[in-house]
């Protein structure tokens, strides 16, 4: 994007307010513009307009609207647009039917089978894009070599294929017309296996396109990577998009002569590369706005700041992006935006709904910011269009901003200037609140000043804005404080000195055209080309010329394409990269070997094992070199040079730094004078002491007391971060403190589990994420839990204080405690906790505790996997530990943790563990993970003192309390203004007719509760019996439900409950009774029962339905989904997991490819849903077809007793478990059995539906649901990973 032609070149954001426009013109000098993306009265498309009025100040000549603009002095636009992010947001795509192998229909709806939001009843989640489904006759399996198989086709990524039934092209070519007729014209084809064998798809495609369909999407051209249904999502999106796309770029050529014919036309994609107009595609489209940020820190700061590691901030109007770059960008490959998983490349960008629209509210005690925003309309109070108070709000009342800055476009007519007084009315709503609890709450106050409220929301905006930063850098093992904050966008100026001292950064860089950064990465990236196919051959040196070969192939394609561009061979480069992981995992990791030349034991292209084996070793600790590698696919992206290359000169300074004007900003402790410069007056040399503001025409940059800004040789801003002057904090409940500790709590335990996944080595903790870490007070009282897997939710302070009363004082330095028993507050033996009690100086006694609980895929007993259905005692189920010393005096006791884990072969019929070296090695992760949180808190009590530190974990829990008693009272006075008693009841029973009773008797003066399990069944012979600490968990679950909104789940939450369990029922067995059960069956009763009391809604599937099948070499497990209950307002959900469960399940492809099985349907069970005014969720039928002999366990309920339907609604239907027999015959299992199954039998699980709510002879509601509050979407690997962390 040179510039010796004379021409213009246009670099242009599309954002979803406003369009940033960069142009270098004739001559090198550069204008840069900014006006509002939609503003139908003036002008059709914001670009366009952009382009005429800089083509208009430049020429001196008038240039109508109503006239395509001339061409013949523009060379190039860049442009990177959220046309597509916008329209997957709305759902305002092209009409879509998806063409699927027959039985999967649903698998798109059914996804991964988890839940978004796992305390919502609603269970909201996004729906597909497509409107209708065609099942097409055809299937390809993987070739195992049966008997009377056919000849095998060989795929692409080298793996063998039986073609078992050809694609049926007549008659998918009447059900096409039929499409076609209701006025369908794009198509998503996704065929099982066509990552490696696309014949059949290709073959409806070329149908597709004859019978005139204008858009066709094939999965296995959209991203030819294995997992059918992140790429079936992609071809969706693809379709769903492009299209959409298309048209928006047709109607920007019509705004030119010759609709572009000559000019370079380029879009930014969402891996950070432009791709020409034509080839702009809606599935790599959707980071396309955010992407040219990254591009332009990356290209800037990076450069001038030495190569030190950036953190890039980008803080817009509804939400702040943040990422990561150190001199390449960092990529995830598969990642979901609006719901919608895409298998794409794209920039690790991640985006955290804290931005200057989020609003502010008081909530318990709280002061809580997002994720809701005020959106472009009505927007913050202050723009007056009656929106809602934000933080621009409190931005504004602290004198943070400037109205006389703004232009005047607010209000009604658009015509007014930003208004304080209507930031302060707002904000003076929400402090009447604070004030109102601190003089009349638990523990009395003085009222707050509106100044020091507003700061209160800005610093708790800060550290919300903080906790992915720490994630994102300490993820793969890198110091936040090491990096340099890059910060852009017209909200980031305000907070960044904020950030980056809470961070430890001393260094914050500020473009001078920060306000339209991403504009300025479009102008300065370059033309990309990636190509990428399957693979799935092993990486060993018999391998390496395959793999040259099929890089260079790539290698050619990406230099072809590019030359085909314009561009010369010099221009062009490339780079390879195997995507590889070791075999038995899925943590693959996509290497270049562009750092590691190749050697004489490595392909040509470079020794990308030394590569995988190094980052694997910075990201998760430790190696397996025993292991081998496996390549998963390889990718070539090739680069064509052409971003603009900027004049860094700037003036010179010339004496001392004007002041435009003197302002008073608040800051803590009060009031500052503020001088004000405007960045265009400043000089290169000039330094800025804080406090000041420096204001341009984009953005606001707030330099805090104590940081020194300077202006660097290019014009940008660079502000040295100094310390925070101390401020004293008492242990009095100040809630401003108590907001900021609650997310300081919240990250230890995540930064705890992020080194547990980071150096555990089982799939169950590295993979799946089947783990959570906490931290407790010195009672042993739960402070917080990260992630929220339910059934671990206060399961681990019964651990915790169960050894605090057993040791006593037998808890020394050193000492780290391993326990799983369920009477000491266990849920099932696989899951072990590792406690560590922490000492402090001058403290006899220990001052807190960290703790870590993870599943162990197997700890010995009478089954593989440590789950067996028929279990009868606690033994049988594997190795046990009461209270047992895995470290002490620190040292780690091997000898002893083995012998106790092979203890269990020493019982009759049971053997020890079948993986020692894995429980070790996870059990190590557990202690470092546990050592991690001693030094976070370590950290925390230096910078408060101990006395501070845990009067906060108090207040936390005092807060969580607060909000249970505000619901507790809220029912309470609900029922007494309908006359109804204070005492609710519900009864349901387990299939073997075992009744779980429960009586609440609400107290409504102390919002406290009686929750009474009298009369629930004895302790049963089998393994359904629930240790106390599954009800607890259970509760705590329901009470967070009820409450409807994020609250600290801690302690705090039982405060207000007592709970009444009968000893010896099966509820609280005896120490002995088996277990398993009832951790993952008769949980899920327990909460149908309360929320049956609460009359919430109807009950869920009630089941997890465990299916376990194995032999000499191979084990799996899966739970599968069922229907969700309706409630007061909404349908269940359809074929998702619910309350205590939310684990996602295996892919089909990669379950076909690793296990001896087909999966023959997996689809809605349609109409297994309860009627009623709001119709149950329906489950699912599952049908696997055994490939060779093995043994499949099923451990279900729902079978005998139906999901209750509420108010008048229907029940759900009964769960089925069948076997169908190779010769025909066909067999209830019943619900729970072992059973032998051979080559040609089929495995039938039809699973239950959820209960209806209300008649339904009642008049069905409305169609549509309720408009949701506007939240932005988070997204990016961190988003990926809590996501991941809360399918368990």
């Amino acid at each position: 994007m040179g510039n010796p032609e004379g021409r213009f070149h246009f670099a242009i954001d599309r954002g979803g307010t406003f369009t940033d426009v960069f142009a270098q013109c004739p001559g090198g000098h550069v204008r840069v513009l900014k006006l509002l993306s939609e503003d139908p009265a003036n002008y059709v498309d914001a670009p366009t307009e952009g382009i005429r009025r800089i083509l208009e100040q430049e020429g001196g000549v008038l240039l109508p609207r109503d006239r395509p603009l001339d061409t013949s002095r523009i060379a190039s636009i860049r442009m990177g647009t959220t046309v597509a992010t916008n329209a997957l947001l709305e759902r305002r795509g092209e009409r879509v039917a998806l063409l699927v192998t027959r039985g999967f229909r649903d698998l798109l709806h059914l996804g991964t089978q988890a839940r978004e939001d796992l305390f919502d009843l609603a269970v909201p989640m996004p729906e597909v894009l497509y409107e209708e489904v065609l099942e097409v006759d055809e299937r390809v399996v993987l070739y195992r070599g049966e008997p009377g198989t056919g000849t095998p086709v060989k795929g692409c990524t080298g793996d063998l294929l039986e073609v078992q039934q050809p694609v049926d092209l007549g008659g998918l070519r009447g059900k096409l017309e039929g499409l076609l007729s209701r006025g369908i014209r794009s198509l998503a084809v996704v065929l099982m296996h066509s990552y490696t064998w696309a014949q059949h798809e290709q073959q409806v495609g070329a149908l597709a396109r004859e019978l005139g369909f204008t858009h066709v999407s094939l999965s296995s051209e959209a991203m030819p990577m294995v997992r059918i249904v992140p790429r079936g999502h992609t071809a969706c999106a693809d379709a769903y998009l492009t299209p959409t796309i298309q048209r928006y770029v047709q109607g920007f050529r019509r705004g030119f002569q010759g609709q572009l014919k000559d000019v370079q036309v380029l879009f930014m994609r969402s891996d950070g590369g432009l791709a020409p107009m034509d080839s702009f595609s809606g599935s790599r489209a959707v980071l396309s706005g955010p992407a040219g940020g990254v591009v332009g820190y990356s290209a800037t700061t990076y450069r001038v700041e030495g190569g030190q590691p950036v953190i890039g901030f980008d803080m817009g109007g509804t939400s702040t992006d943040v990422s990561r770059y150190a001199g390449e960008f960092e990529h995830v490959f598969e990642a979901s935006t609006a719901g919608v998983t895409l298998q794409a490349p794209q920039l690790d960008i991640n985006t955290v709904a804290a931005g200057g629209g989020s609003r502010l509210f008081f909530r318990s005690g709280l002061f809580v910011v997002g994720p809701e925003s005020a959106g472009a309309h009505p927007g913050p109070a202050c723009y007056r269009k009656g929106g809602p108070v934000t933080v621009t709000d409190a931005n504004l009342v602290l004198g943070r901003l400037l109205p006389a800055s703004f232009p005047c476009i607010f209000g009604p007519g658009e015509d007014q200037p930003l208004s304080p007084e209507a930031s302060r009315k707002a904000l003076e709503a929400v402090a009447v609140e604070v004030n109102s609890f601190l003089t009349n709450g638990p523990c009395p106050a003085s009222p707050l000043s509106l100044e020091e409220v507003a700061m209160g929301f800005v610093r708790v905006a800060n550290e919300a804005m903080c906790r992915p930063i720490r994630a994102l850098t300490q993820a793969r093992g890198h110091d936040p404080s090491a990096h340099v904050l890059a910060c852009f966008g017209g909200a980031g100026g305000q907070h960044a000195c904020a950030i980056a001292r809470a961070l430890g950064m001393d260094t914050v860089h500020i473009h001078r055209h920060s306000g339209l950064l991403s504009a300025l990465g479009l102008a300065l990236a370059d033309v990309v080309h990636e190509a990428q196919e399957p693979c799935s051959l092993p990486y060993v040196p018999e391998t390496f010329v395959q793999l040259d070969q099929r890089l260079s192939r790539l290698e050619e394609q990406c230099v072809d394409a590019l030359r085909a561009q314009g561009f010369p061979r010099s221009q062009i480069s490339t780079e390879s990269f195997l995507h590889l992981r070791y075999q038995g995992t899925d943590c693959a990791l996509m290497v270049s070997a562009h750092q590691h030349p190749a050697t004489a034991r490595s392909p040509r292209a470079g020794d990308f094992g030394a590569a995988f084996v190094e980052r694997y070793m910075r990201e998760f600790g430790f190696i397996i070199p025993e292991r081998p590698v496996v390549v998963d696919d390889v990718r070539v992206r090739g680069t064509g040079r052409s971003g603009l290359r900027l004049e860094d000169a700037t003036k010179a300074q010339t004496g001392p730094p004007r002041v435009d004007k003197m302002t008073q900003c608040y800051f803590e402790g009060g009031y500052q004078e503020t001088p004000v410069y405007l960045l265009g007056e400043l000089g290169y040399g000039h330094k800025l002491q804080g406090p000041c503001l420096v204001i341009d025409s984009n953005s606001t940059i707030l330099v805090e007391p104590g940081c020194q800004a300077e202006v660097t040789e290019t014009g940008d801003i660079r502000i040295s971060v100094g310390a925070e002057a101390p401020s004293t904090v008492g242990a009095q409940l100040d809630p401003i403190q108590l907001s900021i500790f609650s997310h300081r709590f919240m990250s230890i335990a995540e930064q705890m589990g992020r080194i547990l996944q980071r150096t555990a080595i089982s799939t169950n903790i590295k993979e799946r994420l089947d783990f959570s870490c906490a931290l407790f007070g010195p009672d042993g009282g739960l402070v917080s839990n990260a992630p929220h897997i339910p059934v671990h939710l206060g399961a681990m302070q019964e651990t915790v204080q169960f050894q605090i009363q057993h040791l006593g004082a037998d808890l020394h330095p050193g000492d780290v405690l391993l326990s799983n028993h369920p009477s000491a507050g266990g849920s099932h033996l696989p899951d072990l906790t590792v406690i560590t009690p922490v000492f402090w100086p001058g403290q006899t006694r220990p001052v807190f505790y960290v703790a870590s609980r993870g599943h162990h895929a197997d700890i010995g007993g009478i089954t593989p996997g440590s789950m067996p259905p028929h279990s009868t005692t606690l033994q049988q189920e594997g190795a046990v530990f009461l209270s047992f010393k895995l470290v002490q005096g620190g040292v780690f006791q091997e000898e002893a943790v083995t012998e106790a884990l092979r203890a269990p072969g020493k019982i009759p019929g049971c053997s020890g563990t079948r993986n020692l070296h894995d429980n070790l090695s996870d059990l190590r992760a557990q202690v470092a993970a546990n050592q991690k949180g001693i030094q976070l808190v370590g950290e925390l009590i230096g910078q408060y003192s101990l006395d501070v530190v845990q009067a906060y974990m108090g207040h936390i829990q005092a807060n969580a309390e607060l909000a249970v008693r505000d619901m507790l009272r809220a029912f309470g006075t609900s029922r007494q203004a309908r006359g109804l008693p204070l005492e609710v009841s519900a009864e349901d029973h387990m299939d073997d007719g075992s009744p779980i009773r429960l009586r609440v008797q609400i107290n409504l003066s102390q919002g406290s509760a009686v929750f009474d399990f009298s009369g629930t069944g004895p302790e049963v012979f089998g393994n359904l019996n629930a240790p106390r600490a599954i009800t607890l968990s259970a509760l705590i679950y329901c009470l967070r439900c009820l409450v409807g909104r994020d609250i600290p789940l801690n302690q705090g939450c039982l405060a207000p409950v007592r709970v009444v369990i009968p000893r010896g029922s099966i509820l609280d067995p005896s120490p002995e009774a088996a277990v398993v059960g009832g951790n993952v069956l008769t949980s899920q009763r327990v909460v149908d029962v309360i929320l049956g009391a609460f009359g919430a809604c109807a009950a869920s599937q009630g089941c997890m339905n465990n299916v376990t099948l194995g032999n000499d070499h191979m084990g799996y497990y899966e739970t599968v989904a069922g229907g969700a209950g309706a409630g007061p307002g909404w349908h269940g959900r359809s074929g998702v997991h619910s309350h205590m469960t939310n684990t996602r399940i295996t892919d089909p492809e990669i379950l076909e490819s690793r296990y001896p099985v087909i999966l023959r349907r997996f689809e809605l069970r349609l109409g297994s849903g309860g009627r009623g005014r709001f119709r149950g969720g329906d489950g699912v039928v599952r049908e696997l077809l055994f490939r060779e002999e093995a043994l499949l366990s099923v451990l279900t309920e729902r079978r005998a007793f139906q999901p209750y339907g509420l108010r008048g609604g229907e029940p759900g239907a009964r769960g089925l478990n069948l076997l169908i027999r190779k010769d025909g015959r066909t067999v209830n299992l019943g619900g729970k059995t072992s059973v032998s199954v051979y080559p040609g039998d089929v495995f039938c699980l039809h699973t239950p539906g959820g209960g209806g709510y209300g008649d339904p002879e009642d008049p069905a509601p409305p169609p549509g649901s309720p408009p949701q509050p506007l939240a932005f979407p988070e997204r990016g690997s961190v988003y990926e990973y809590r996501r991941a962390q809360e399918a368990v």
